[in-house]
């Protein structure tokens, strides 16, 4: 047969077809993925990356192995997410810290969270407790502020790295109250946990997974939820601002993303199915269980949008409290 008596269609269709990039979006996934979470294991985020990867393998019938790639507060995990091929087969769990908060941090952190990235999806949101050790005295907020001003300097939090949400609620609880306080960055949130437990450090914000288990059994004391409204965890907690710190309102999205130039097609597979399992009731019940709290599906558009939300509000708090991890 003739190209001249071949449908101009099938024409159309067989040279679309040919197209590598719609090829490998339409065989996808052949193998299986990455998942790089930026975090040590046993943070919070790593229990909400681990939970999506789980579902997400039952989706695409595929395995999704979790990478945990901790330090510098995600920037290196996040740096090596920038560098992965754009075939579909890295996803990397974001949060405001990679996307935004690691841009005020330092002068040249590797990577563009907008260029370098597309966007997928975000699953929600997780709040930090402000703990302190057990034996410490202080039994509020006010009390720990009145050790700090006593001490001005001395009293030092630990955190999973500089530019982390971790550091920079502490950072925002300077600001807003005019203590000073020494940050003592860790090589992921469960190092910093076990300085607070065993004294190296006075205090510590974490996520609510992370330290939820350790504040149950007496082990650390919990003076504080970082979010405008309490934790239907620890309904006793006061957020930070009923005990007395005013605008303090600290809750870290996770999301996902994939390396720029992905096919748009595995995006839109990868949203979809990302933004099922952040409704699915069991999900969202395991996860609200540890302090994850989801959030209506959004698209990668959407999700995107967050990331320039973010960069333009916090960028100017972190220049203003001079916090730098060059």
């Amino acid at each position: 047969m003739t190209t001249e008596k071949i449908p101009r269609r099938l024409v159309l269709a067989g040279a679309v077809l040919a197209l590598p990039g719609v090829v490998r979006a339409a065989e996808w996934p052949e193998r299986p993925i990455r998942m790089i979470i930026p975090f040590a294991p046993g943070s919070g985020a790593d229990t909400v990356g681990r939970a999506f990867a789980e579902e997400l393998a039952k989706a695409i019938g595929q395995p999704v192995v979790v990478d945990n790639k901790g330090g510098a507060g995600g920037l290196l995990g996040t740096v090596e997410g920038a560098r992965a091929p754009a075939d579909g087969y890295t996803l990397l769990l974001t949060s405001q810290g990679t996307m935004a908060w690691n841009l005020g941090m330092y002068k040249a952190p590797g990577y563009d969270p907008l260029k370098d990235f597309t966007q997928v999806s975000i699953g929600g949101v997780l709040p930090n407790i402000l703990v302190v050790a057990a034996a410490n005295p202080a039994a509020s907020v006010a009390d720990l502020i009145a050790q700090a001003r006593a001490k001005p300097g001395e009293l030092t939090y630990g955190s999973s790295g500089v530019g982390s949400s971790l550091h920079l609620s502490g950072v925002i609880l300077e600001q807003r109250t005019g203590i000073r306080l020494q940050h003592v960055p860790y090589r992921g949130a469960p190092a910093a946990v076990l300085a607070v437990l065993n004294g190296e450090v006075t205090m510590g914000f974490f996520n609510t997974p992370t330290v939820l288990p350790q504040v149950k059994a007496g082990k650390l004391k919990a003076l504080a939820i970082t979010t405008r409204e309490r934790s239907p965890l620890l309904p006793d907690l006061p957020t930070m601002m009923q005990a007395g710190v005013p605008d303090f309102d600290v809750a870290v999205w996770q999301g996902f993303a994939v390396p720029a130039n992905t096919p748009a097609a595995i995006v839109g597979r990868l949203n979809a199915e990302l933004n099922r399992i952040s409704q699915n009731p069991q999900v969202r019940e395991k996860l609200l269980n540890q302090g994850f709290d989801m959030l209506p599906p959004r698209s990668p558009q959407a999700a995107r949008q967050q990331v320039v939300d973010d960069q333009a509000l916090w960028l100017p708090i972190i220049k203003a409290s001079g916090a730098t991890a060059d």
